[in-house]
């Protein structure tokens, strides 16, 4: 059966998100995307997943046709490298995402980070937050509901708590652990 995703109108990187959950549970999906980023972003995670893609343009938007292909590894391709062993780590120094001159696009970005994040695999093992960063695991926080999430599904949240103090958060945590240089280390 032919899944239909209908991600018009919705922000990175939500259409992709949705055409790869529901590969997940069909071998053919049509995913009708509004934009050309949304579509190219449609088609490279669908080109990365050893998929089919025909893509059809009509006046109500652009269409995906996608079929789940099989994956098969050419004797000629070159190999990957084997990852790395050890806990996978994110850092996280900052509220923002990047540097520029509009905070807000920051802002979007590291929503749409946290977002992402749990969406992929692996999954890292610990993400630290530190400086400004540590604004992210308190009460408000736009991405508190995706940190919790990531807490469920057994990742350490750790939260610098110098940078609590410094920014009179400590009470205001809402996510993870507070923690010290010397575990952080």
């Amino acid at each position: 059966m032919t899944v239909r995703v209908d991600a018009r109108g919705l922000p990175c990187p939500q259409p992709v998100i949705l055409t790869r959950n529901a590969l997940r549970e069909s071998k053919e999906v049509i995913t009708v995307v509004d934009n050309d980023t949304a579509r190219h972003n449609v088609l490279r995670m669908a080109q990365r997943e050893s998929c089919i893609v025909e893509v059809e343009e009509k006046e109500d938007g652009l269409y995906l046709h996608i079929t789940r292909g099989e994956t098969v590894q050419e004797e000629s391709a070159p190999q990957a490298a084997e990852p790395a062993t050890g806990p996978l780590v994110l850092v996280v120094p900052s509220e923002f995402m990047g540097r520029g001159e509009h905070e807000e696009l920051g802002q979007i970005l590291i929503r749409g980070f946290f977002h992402t994040l749990g969406e992929v695999e692996p999954l890292p093992d610990t993400i630290i937050f530190f400086n400004s960063g540590v604004k992210l695991v308190t009460e408000g926080s736009p991405v508190v509901e995706d940190l919790q999430g990531l807490v469920e599904r057994g990742v350490e949240i750790l939260a610098c708590g110098t940078c609590l103090g410094y920014y009179e958060l400590k009470e205001k945590i809402a996510v993870g652990e507070v923690s010290n240089m010397y575990t952080i280390a």
